[in-house]
């Protein structure tokens, strides 16, 4: 990430600990900490909600809704802004905290260490319609039952965690209804 220390220069820069850039020649230290992101498993009672990457990393896979928390953000704030962002759609104040697992993000020459949390709702009536494609990074839109679902078809194994963990719980436990 660094070639050179932001404060003096210096060709010294040592990434130590797998999280401290450091500089031995002026003491300078920068923490790559783990940076947070959501995802959100929406279920129509009968079907989870699924979208297809449209870029790398893992373009064509697929993913759940959600993305990495903003400065200045709580996770929840971040979860709906998502969604905001990728499905035209906001799943309200409802959503569930109910797992949350560590990842690895690789963009651009750059793995990002990441704490994935992951939220679910139950909207029953929804339907692919009921979203509009915001970002250029979502493909589409999949509703599959659960036993359908494929684990080597998720783009991430938190995601492929996070649905066995929503999957291990029983359907009256599994998130809050939302309400209209």
């Amino acid at each position: 990430m660094f070639r050179f220390c932001p404060a003096c220069g210096s060709r010294n820069i040592r990434f130590e600990h797998n999280k401290i850039f450091r500089c031995p020649d002026c003491g300078f230290r920068y923490y790559h900490n783990t940076a947070a992101a959501t995802g959100l498993v929406i279920s129509t009672g009968e079907e989870i909600v699924l979208l297809v990457r449209a870029k790398e990393p893992a373009k064509g896979k697929l993913d759940l809704p959600g993305g990495f928390v903003d400065p200045g953000e709580g996770a929840f704030d971040g979860l709906r802004r998502e969604c905001r962002e990728e499905l035209g759609w906001d799943p309200g104040p409802h959503c569930t905290l109910f797992a949350s697992f560590p990842n690895v993000y690789p963009y651009k020459n750059i793995v990002y260490n990441t704490c994935d949390l992951f939220f679910t709702i139950t909207a029953p009536g929804l339907t692919p319609g009921d979203f509009t494609l915001q970002e250029q990074e979502i493909g589409g839109i999949r509703f599959v039952k659960p036993q359908d679902i494929r684990l080597d078809d998720m783009a991430f194994d938190s995601g492929r965690r996070a649905i066995q963990a929503f999957l291990a719980f029983p359907p009256k436990k599994r998130g809050r209804q939302r309400e209209e």
